[in-house]
């Protein structure tokens, strides 16, 4: 497109009649003034937080459950509300919340208390410095008055997973190095099995309470949907049946409300492309192809060598000659893909937490079944969508070097 005509193109985007009137609401790093179907677990919440109005260390909590189940959205919307009323009150509150998937930032135990020492306010360089020195350097840049400090570390299973729960355990008794401040953590993890593989007295101290948040059904995700299509579009913007349809769609996938507002937000961006007056269940379809092929890739871009070995090891399988993948076949298949690829194969048992992770993200199915006397195993088969899993098997080779 020449310069002229790429002018044109965005003048006359301009001019057109906006489907949406703030996309922002649709976006997972919003938190609504309300959150439907979540007061149970937002009461728990505040009870567990409140104490800190009295200068009270609150107990540390652990909230997990499934994608999209309202988690993140819960725990910033209560320790929000909890800073308003601190301030007004005069207590010294504050919030700190990481977001442990984030490379860069909590990729590494330095990196991520490097990050939280410059949350108030002191510099740390990128690198050079002793780890326990920049612990100490985050110790005095919070213990500089009496206040109460509470921590949000969402995804925590990933911090544990990229470093250890060694930093679990030196941030669970940072209060004994405190004279002033005292700091509570809320852990939050996808994971629902995560504080099986820690340390227990990582776990005794990280758990002290806990909640978990149940799946959202399709109802309740239709409530969610219209509440933020009321704010994100403009009236009539969206066609009768495009609701009820994303909630099942979002039902289908574990009741994940996030994965429901992104399809929606797609599918307005689709049919303004498309200069269409209304969201239709056509666009809604297309997202969703759009979202689930995206989803796939971003997933496995991402994983590490020896996620993407497994992987390939299973979709490797002859599925015409082999209908049942067993943990034991594919273990053969992942040792030859190993052995080509210069990899140090993981143990049987290690290879199966992986699978276990993959069946928990949707790459693929798996289900454990009984062999009697013989023990259990599990059956495998890819949720790849057909379409892309040519595409996978292709990024996965390139970054093994097959």
């Amino acid at each position: 497109m020449t310069e002229k005509g790429l002018n044109n193109f965005f003048e006359t985007f301009l001019k057109k009649e906006p489907l949406f009137t703030d996309k922002k609401v649709l976006q997972s790093a919003h938190t609504p003034s309300e959150i439907p179907h979540r007061e149970d677990q937002i009461n728990q919440i505040a009870n567990i937080l409140a104490p800190a109005l009295r200068k009270d260390r609150p107990s540390n909590l652990f909230i997990y459950g499934k994608t999209g189940t309202g988690k993140t959205v819960c725990a910033r919307h209560t320790t929000q509300k909890l800073r308003e009323v601190a301030k007004q009150n005069g207590v010294e509150l504050d919030v700190a919340y990481i977001n442990c998937k984030l490379s860069k930032i909590a990729d590494t135990e330095y990196r991520l208390i490097a990050q939280l020492a410059r949350e108030f306010g002191k510099e740390i360089p990128v690198t050079g410095l002793p780890t326990g020195e920049v612990y100490q350097h985050f110790y005095r840049a919070i213990d500089d008055k009496k206040r109460t400090i509470i921590l949000v570390l969402d995804e925590v299973d990933q911090l544990v997973n990229k470093t250890s729960d060694e930093i679990l355990y030196n941030l669970t008794r940072i209060n004994s190095e405190l004279k002033n401040a005292q700091i509570s953590i809320i852990g939050i993890s996808n994971d629902i099995v995560f504080t099986d593989h820690i340390d227990p007295r990582v776990k005794s101290s990280l758990s002290e309470e806990e909640i978990v948040f149940p799946p959202y059904n399709a109802i309740q995700i239709q409530d969610i949907l219209k509440q933020r299509i009321s704010k994100a579009f403009k009236p009539e913007a969206v066609e009768p049946g495009v609701v009820e349809k994303c909630a099942a769609y979002a039902a289908k996938d574990h009741g994940d409300a996030r994965r429901a507002l992104e399809l929606i937000r797609v599918a307005g961006e689709l049919a303004e492309r498309n200069n269409e007056s209304r969201v239709t269940i056509n666009h809604l379809d297309q997202a969703e192809d759009k979202i689930e092929r995206d989803r796939v890739v971003d997933i496995v871009t991402t994983q590490p060598q020896q996620f993407k070995a497994t992987l390939y090891a299973l979709i490797s399988i002859d599925k015409a000659k082999q209908s049942k993948i067993l943990t034991g076949d594919l273990y053969s298949t992942y040792q030859d893909v190993c052995r080509k690829t210069g990899l140090r194969p993981l143990t049987q048992r290690r290879v199966s937490d992986i699978i276990a992770e993959f069946d928990m993200l949707g790459i693929i199915n798996a289900k454990v079944v009984s062999n009697g006397r013989y023990g259990r195993t599990r059956e495998i088969s890819p949720a790849i969508p057909e379409s892309i899993e040519p595409k996978i098997r292709e990024i996965i080779a390139k970054d093994l070097g097959l």
